[in-house]
Parts: C-alpha cells; structure tokens; sequence
C-alpha cells in the first residue's frame, strides 16, 4: 500500500465516469463536486499482498498523523499513479473499504471518494513542513519488528526500510517521555515542580523547545543575515537546500575548527580513518542500523539494479572497519575518529535554514569501544571533559551560552545513577532530563549541549551516547583476559557538533551581543583577518606591504586596504567585517614605527604599540589553536566581491 498524505486547506474533486469494469466501481454516485475544508486527504494505493494486517498497521499511522497535524477530518481518495503493482479492482475496493472502518474507529470523521470512477479535483495544501508525507507499507513493515517491539511501539508510525524514514525517527517524534530537572546535587525534580530563577531563560526556552517539539522556523535567524555580510556562506540555488556554498572566508574558518578539533580528538587517544561516503541499503546490518537511527536518508539507484544510500553518520563505516580489527582487551579503549566531510539527512524543508541545520554536514564523530559498563562510563565522563574543553575553545561558553539535557531509559538510571548525577556537576548547573520507560533506540543514555539562539530554539552540539546494540549487530568482538570474545559497549561522541551549526552558534552570540550594546566578532584564532593595515595615503602602502610582510612570517592574518577610498570608509568597512585590529598607518607612524592600535573588544581603549608589540599580543592569545594563512589576495584592491 502506498499512500501520499496531504494536510489540506481546500480539496475539491468531481465524478466524471466509471472508468473499470461497473460491478466493481461504486454505485449510486453523485456527480455534484464535492469541497472540503481543512482536512487530511490520504491519495491511496492498493497493491498486491495487501490484507487487514497491513490496513490495520496503516490505520494507526495516519492516525498519527492527524493527530501530529491537528486535524479530525480524513478523505480516502483511490490513486493507482503511486504503484504499478495494483490489486486488482475488488481487492482495492475492499480494502478501501476496511480502511475508512478502521480510520472511524476513534474520534475521526471519516469520507471515502468513489472508486472506479475519473475524476477532477484540485487540491491547496496547508504550508508547514508536515502537510505533505508520502508512506509506503507493506510485510515488511510488521515483520521487520518482534512481537514485543511492535507492542511497544503501536503507537508509532513504524515505515519500512525500503523508504527514506527510519523506524527510529518516526518513533523520535511520537514517543511519550517523562521530564524532570536534575539538579547537581543529584535531587530529580518533576517538571511540573520546578521552579525556575529569573536567569535561566535559556533553561526555560530549552524546555519549551522540547515539549513543544516545534521544529520549523518561523521567521529568518540573525546569522543568515550576517553570514552572507561577513561573506562566510549562502544558500546554492543548483543544489538541493541545506547544502550551502562557503567563501573563502567560510572555508578558512571551517578549516581552523576541523583542524583545532582533529588535533583534540588526537590529544585524547583518537586513531583518525577515513570511510565511504556511500553504502549498500542491504547490507544487513547497515538495512537493521538504518531503521535504529533517527534521520531520513539520501538514496541512489544504480544502473546494475543495486540501491545505495548516503550516509547519514560516521557510524557506518567505523563499525565495519571495526568488525575486521583483531582487538585485545588491551587495546580498550579503543577510539576511532572521522571528521565527516559529508553526512548527509534528508531534514524537513522547514526546518532547514541557514548554517542551523543542514542537509550535507561536516561532524567530527568518535567512538570509543569499552570492554565493559564501567568502563564506559569511565569514558563517558572523560569525553564530556573533552567536550567542554572544546566548545569553550571554540568560543561557545558551557557556562553562558550552553544548556544541558540527558536522555536515558528508566532501566539506565537505576543501574548508572552515579554517572549521570556526576555529569550533572560537572555542568554545574540543573540539566533537563528527559525518561523513557522502554528503549526506542540503539542507545540507552545521551546527552547533549544545546545552544539557544535569538528565536528560542535550541541546536544540540556537543553530544554522547552508550550504544549497548551495534556490537552485536556488527559483530564487533574483542578478545578478553581470558580467552573469550566478547561485545565492547561503544559510544558515540562528537566533541564539538557539526562544523557549519557551531558558526552558526557563533553567529547568532554575535547577534546577541549587538542587542545588548557589545561589539559582535569571532574569537582572535578565528578571524580571516585579524590586523588589517589602512594606509593614509598611497604614498603609505609601500610602507605598510613591508609591515604586512613581516606580521604574516609570524602566522598571523595580515591584510592591507589600498583601495582609493577616505579613511574613514576604509575604518567603518573594516568595522564591518569584525577585523580584530584595525593600524591606520600614515606619516608619524612611519616615523616612528609606533601605531595607533583600534582593539574590537576593547573599543574605547586607544593602544600605542610596535609591530612586536602588536604581535606578541595576538600570539599569546593564539597559542595552542591551529593557524592558517590568509586565503585571500593580502590588496583589498585585487580581491573579487563574493557578497553584494
């Protein structure tokens, strides 16, 4: 059965003429147009092999849906344009007809367009990420699941694999948690009765977000606008959305993150791979993973009749590189490391915006495999140091600009309560603590830091998982002191987040300090430029090349406006890229080889330095970050206009 499901404003349609054979057509059919209003219309199609089970399991889901969307009032229109594996006429008719008894069943007023018969209709569908939804069932969609499972999970819109949503998404948006505050002090706190101080409104919007689970955005964030100002990233109208085009500029900050991330992942024990892209949709245990995992998928169809997806994480080919290691219990911890440069999820069209949430990302992805729990715990809370460390580095604060939710099972916190109050002091602050009574997932615990930018909304960075499924599903063993082989518990971690979503991050604190008075800009190390040199004269740039000549051998980003612009433009345009240190060079200042010093975050500080001076200043602020050069042509005059 396949359905195509449209959250419709207006739906109107018109019997013309019975099309198939008249004793399997509806009978006694009005030939009036027929309108309808805010409804769900659900364009059907019946194929071969499909029986009550199948109904009932389909029945559930678009209950869902109407439920998710809001809307009591459900249309069952026959379209055989979705398959070329049609029952035939009778069969479609009766199962047409066992759907819409199925679908009464609750509080839902249910109509049935007549089969058999040609008609028109015209259609205006509601504009908001869930008004369309196409869905596929078959056998495999109940078989794919034990009985337990799909007891567990009734509730849940369960698609088959052979679709673009796993199992595990659609059980993310449908599950039912209980949520509480973990203080560090280890005290849970239902929801209900907590109460918040007046400094923590990010707590309270993180809060918000989640219950809410509204995904979409509402209107255009404040780092869209300043990533196209900086000339940092835009939008490709030649590719798919939420794959984006990033400047030099971008792409040199991206760079210094994936290095400065790498060398911490290295620092703490990380065997840095490389994996495929791509991979075959039944490969048994990748077709078993996919449908464990919360993302929708990018698939490819080959011209030898194989279908391959994109993947969607690193997991993949870390755990079957992984299943062909001969690892001891010696080698454990072991942490094998990719920065992904791409992962690949089909998001919602609304939800996508600007750097927040993409389609094609960068994530740097370890996993550790633990000889056993308490090892991973061990691992755990070594890694969530690594984390902190990262991010503030970064120049995203844990202590600001951060707010924490853990994820587990209720089985997970009885066994490891230790671990999970210890993560909370290390936050240091209460942590939003989300419960299920059974596991939907590979995973029995995750946390993870949440920004929380200028609309309220939340975007996970930093995160980690234990993982007690994939061993086995990989066959993933290593050999313990005694002889045996035995599973390693593996966890997930991204130190940082995607690349793209910690700029976004980064830029939407920039925004929020500009509505509180402050200087926007990026951390030092992260500049493009961090010294631009602004010549007086024509007469100065000769000066002012030697100047820059010399400050680049230091590894540090050195740029020069020779443009034929006054001083004052070249000082404001220079304000307006956030170039950290701005040196107006003229004739005293080549007299002296002393400079007037403009400090972005120090802006009503007036510096008086030489060169080494100046030097020295950005070095000891830089040190232990990675450097690159400047990627851009050192003349403003020579560089080509990337952003209008």
């Amino acid at each position: 059965m396949r359905v195509l499901q449209l959250h419709a404003e207006i739906f109107e349609y018109e019997p013309i003429a019975i099309e198939i054979e008249e004793k399997y057509a509806d009978q006694d059919v009005s030939r009036d147009k027929v309108r309808l209003q805010d409804l769900v219309v659900t364009l059907m199609a019946i194929e071969e092999g499909d029986d009550l089970a199948i109904v009932k399991f389909a029945a559930k889901d678009i209950k869902q849906y109407m439920r998710r969307v809001k809307n009591n009032t459900l249309l069952i229109y026959p379209y055989s344009h979705l398959s070329s594996n049609l029952a035939s006429p009778q069969q479609a008719l009766e199962i047409m007809k066992m759907m819409k008894e199925e679908t009464m069943k609750e509080d839902i007023e249910v109509k049935r367009a007549p089969f058999g018969w040609t008609k028109s209709y015209s259609v205006k569908v509601k504009a908001h990420p869930l008004a369309e939804s196409f869905r596929t069932y078959d056998k495999g969609s109940i078989t794919n699941y034990s009985e337990k499972e799909s007891n567990s999970l009734s509730k849940i819109a369960l698609i088959n694999s052979g679709t673009d949503i796993s199992s595990a998404l659609s059980a993310e948006d449908s599950l039912r948690s209980q949520w509480f505050v973990l203080k560090p002090d280890g005290n849970m706190i239902p929801l209900n009765e907590y109460k918040h101080s007046n400094n923590q409104i990010n707590l309270k919007n993180l809060i918000r977000y989640e219950i809410e689970k509204r995904r979409a955005v509402d209107e255009i964030p404040p780092h869209v606008k300043l990533m196209r100002k900086l000339g940092i990233a835009d939008y490709e109208p030649a590719s798919d959305s939420g794959n984006m085009r990033f400047y030099p500029k971008g792409r040199l900050i991206k760079s210094l993150m994936e290095q400065y991330v790498t060398k911490m992942v290295m620092d703490y024990g990380g065997i840095e791979i490389e994996t495929p892209i791509m991979y075959d949709s039944k490969h048994p245990s990748l077709e078993s993973y996919f449908n464990r995992f919360p993302a929708r998928q990018y698939n490819i169809a080959t011209d030898h009749g194989k279908h391959y997806f994109l993947r969607f994480a690193a997991c993949f080919g870390q755990f079957l590189m992984a299943k062909d290691l001969l690892i001891s219990y010696k080698n454990l911890p072991l942490r094998l490391y990719e920065l992904t440069r791409y992962s690949f999820r089909r998001e919602k069209t609304g939800e996508i915006v600007g750097l927040k949430r993409l389609r094609a990302f960068s994530m740097p992805d370890c996993h550790a495999f633990c000889r056993d729990m308490k090892e991973a715990k061990s691992e755990l809370l070594r890694r969530f140091d690594l984390s902190t460390t990262v991010l503030n580095d970064l120049g995203i604060s844990t202590s600001n600009d951060i707010e924490m939710a853990i994820r587990f099972t209720e089985a997970c916190f009885q066994e490891n309560r230790d671990v999970i109050v210890e993560l909370a002091r290390k936050f240091d602050r209460p942590v939003l603590v989300e419960v299920w009574k059974e596991r939907f997932f590979y995973f029995i615990l995750k946390w993870e830091f949440n920004f929380i930018d200028n609309q309220g909304k939340a975007s996970a960075l930093s995160t980690d998982q234990i993982d007690i499924e994939n061993s086995q599903r990989y066959n993933i063993t290593f050999v313990d002191e005694d002889g045996s082989k035995k599973y390693p518990v593996i966890l997930h971690n991204s130190p940082s987040g995607a690349i793209e979503r910690v700029i976004y991050a980064l830029l939407e604190k920039a925004a929020k300090d500009s509505k509180t008075g402050n200087k926007p800009a990026l951390p030092l190390w992260l500049s493009p430029t961090q010294i631009r040199l602004i010549p007086v004269t024509s007469n100065h740039i000769g000066y002012c090349m030697e100047i820059a000549d010399a400050i680049s051998k230091k590894c540090i980003r050195v740029d020069l406006d020779d443009r034929d612009e006054s001083v004052g433009k070249k000082i404001r345009d220079a304000e307006m890229e956030w170039i950290n240190y701005i040196v107006v060079v003229g004739d005293a200042e080549a007299q002296e080889a002393k400079f007037q010093i403009r400090d972005r975050l120090n802006p009503s500080e007036r510096k008086t330095m030489v060169v080494d001076e100046l030097v020295n200043e950005i070095t000891n602020k830089t040190t232990g970050k990675p450097y690159l050069p400047l990627n851009l042509p050192m003349l403003l005059s020579k560089r080509p206009q990337f952003v209008s």
